[in-house]
């Protein structure tokens, strides 16, 4: 089974953004946005992932409780009613649209870590998403 970091960065908030993926606990899959978020890049990081898996079984460590959140319960609702929410706007919602159908078609379990408080991969996939927004990697 493989398993996946997934980490974004962005300084300032919004502003250049970074993302990567540790494989098996090495850096492995790295991009970047002039202009981004946060959760665009961590959002980014976990399409990376899962394409990257395409279709194996993995763990995907993710420290974005939000993305989960929005692949694996939200999502549902708001395709039901076109891509809409009550309370406006979905954002990020080309995210949103392309992470939502690679997971569930996918073999992967997504799992929620605290971010930096030691852990191993977690911390491998912030430095590398911290250098991937320096050096637009």
């Amino acid at each position: 089974m493989i398993i996946y970091y997934t980490d974004g960065s962005c300084s300032p908030n919004p502003g250049p953004g970074g993302y990567s993926v540790i494989k098996d606990m090495q850096p492995a899959l790295f991009g970047h946005e002039l202009n981004s978020t946060n959760i665009r890049m961590e959002g980014k990081a976990l399409i990376a992932a899962l394409t990257d898996a395409d279709g194996a079984e993995c763990e995907i460590y993710t420290d974005s409780e939000f993305w989960i959140n929005v692949i694996t319960k939200w999502s549902l609702a708001w395709e039901k009613t076109g891509w809409k929410k009550k309370g406006g706007e979905i954002k990020n919602l080309d995210i949103v649209q392309e992470v939502c159908p690679l997971y569930r078609t996918s073999k992967a379990k997504l799992i929620w870590v605290r971010g930096h408080v030691g852990d191993v991969g977690n911390e491998l996939a912030d430095e590398w998403a911290n250098k991937a927004r320096e050096q637009r990697l």
